[in-house]
């Protein structure tokens, strides 16, 4: 959509004078920061590399691109104790744990976490 926006200005530049072409630029790229939160031209670079890239996270003192997130760190094996819980990195031979939730990602999870811009 963006692109034909793009093109429909620069197909018509014969008849446009600079300044017409400056503001649809400028109000191109203020456009697409406020909506996709990067520039055309961010949008450009992410596309390429696969990678979170945009202008604003460097306005807000981050790296250029998005770095990738390490895998969440397991969680601790918990057994009841007297007053406390006593947490184990292996559990076998323990008794049943505090918690009956999940102890991983599920396979949605994990891509979720991973997936790339703008998919």
């Amino acid at each position: 959509m963006r692109c034909a926006f793009c093109l429909l200005v620069l197909l018509g530049g014969c008849g446009a004078d600079p300044v017409t072409l400056t503001a649809a630029v400028v109000g191109g790229s203020a456009g697409s920061v406020a909506v996709i939160q990067r520039t055309p031209f961010d949008a450009l670079w992410s596309l390429a590399t696969g990678q979170d890239c945009s202008a604003v996270r460097l306005d807000q003192g981050k790296s250029y691109c998005r770095p990738v997130e390490p895998p969440p760190a397991p969680v601790p094996y918990c057994t009841r104790s007297l007053g406390v819980a006593d947490c184990w990195a292996d559990p076998a031979g323990h008794p049943r744990a505090l918690g009956d939730g999940p102890s991983t990602l599920t396979p949605a999870q994990e891509a979720n976490r991973t997936r790339g811009w703008p998919f």
